[in-house]
């Protein structure tokens, strides 16, 4: 069902705030991309229907990242290509959450923080399972990185799945001695990720030393979530998780001249659903702060979950573990079915820019533009 309201909505009435919030290049020129997303600015085509003629106008999408509009299709595509590498075995949901104190080093040097908390992330999850005393096994990791809290708020943290085991030196799966527990201690792991991380830091940034000294002044976060109940829980997990953005239109519930209000889940109150309500501009530059630097890959693959390793040695360990294969489907081309004769299917006979569809189209469909792209 079509949201009352909308993100772009807000962009759109209320611009030449977003103009005042001293944004960069970048966060200006995506959320204009959002603004403009499915309307004439971006161009669009016709279609017509193949049994019947019915005619439709449709304008595209921007399909940027951090649209509320778009990325649906994408996120399918991967979550597909993700079901055919799964593995018969447990699946941990763990979170390495970066301290408040870290949020303005986020403002204003996202991509090397955000690089760092990945990398020291796996170091972590890697140091753990190549230890005897623990695994002693070559481990895997898919982390997908979140930079929001439900108020929209700057709270940058890593969501982790996790296999609930490696792979050992002699090529053969070796499963956790978790008894149904995580892994590692949490409490071990969030003490070695804040040694990892604030070394890694001083080596990359100079910042005030009142602030290294302040993060080791409380405890980090690492939480760990009881194993998946099986692959499909996986992949419902992935779904709900790879692709998100800070804010769906669904949760904008009003707009007014002054104001936006939308729904969040207040997780210090037995995660009871609440309304907040912040100004426009407010709003606008909470959202985009969570706008991510450009090209930077919010979603990563490693140990035996990364591509070098899956291209040479995942088939063979899931067939030891037992694991039928089967081939990946080939992506099937999506029909548009006539919204009309609902037999036909419909096909593109003129695309055009921003200028708008020639004259004689407009005269012929004699209705108002879609939005569907």
């Amino acid at each position: 069902m079509k949201p009352a309201f909308e993100v772009a909505e807000i962009l759109e009435k209320h611009w030449t705030k977003v103009q005042n919030l001293r944004l960069n290049t970048w966060q200006y020129r995506t959320l204009d991309a959002l603004k403009r997303c499915r309307t004439a600015s971006l161009g669009g085509h016709i279609d017509t229907c193949d049994a019947c003629g019915h005619l439709t106008l449709s304008y595209n999408s921007c399909r940027n990242r951090h649209c509320p509009k778009c990325g649906g299709e994408k996120r399918e595509e991967w979550i597909t290509a993700r079901e055919s590498e799964l593995l018969p075995v447990p699946y941990f949901h763990v979170v390495f959450t970066l301290p408040s104190e870290l949020n303005q080093v986020a403002l204003y040097e996202p991509k090397i923080l955000y690089d760092i908390l990945f990398k020291v992330s796996w170091e972590v999850m890697e140091a753990f399972s190549r230890d005897p005393k623990h695994l002693d096994a070559q481990g895997g990791m898919i982390a997908i990185l979140h930079t929001w809290g439900q108020n929209l708020s700057l709270h940058p943290h890593i969501h982790c799945i996790v296999p609930g085991g490696g792979v050992d030196k002699n090529g053969h799966w070796k499963y956790a001695k978790n008894k149904g527990k995580f892994l590692y201690s949490v409490k071990a792991m969030a003490k070695v990720f804040r040694a990892k991380f604030v070394a890694e830091l001083r080596k990359q940034l100079v910042l005030d030393q009142r602030l290294y000294n302040g993060l080791f002044l409380k405890d980090w976060v690492v939480y760990a979530k009881r194993p998946f109940g099986n692959s499909k829980a996986v992949i419902e997990y992935l779904g709900r998780y790879t692709h998100k953005i800070a804010i769906s239109n669904h949760r904008i519930k009003a707009i007014d001249n002054e104001t936006v209000t939308f729904t969040y889940k207040d997780y210090k109150d037995e995660s009871k659903v609440k309304l907040m309500t912040l100004t426009h501009e407010e709003f606008i530059r909470r959202f985009a702060q969570h706008i991510l630097p450009k090209r930077f890959v919010r979603i990563r693959h490693y140990g035996i979950l990364s591509s070098t390793w899956k291209r040479s040695k995942l088939a063979d360990l899931q067939i030891k573990l037992g694991l039928t294969l089967v081939p990946k489907v080939v992506k099937v081309t999506k029909i548009n079915i006539c919204p009309c004769c609902q037999k036909g299917k419909m096909v593109i006979i003129v695309t055009f820019d921003s200028r708008g569809p020639p004259e004689e189209y407009v005269q012929l469909l004699n209705l108002l533009p879609s939005s569907k792209a």
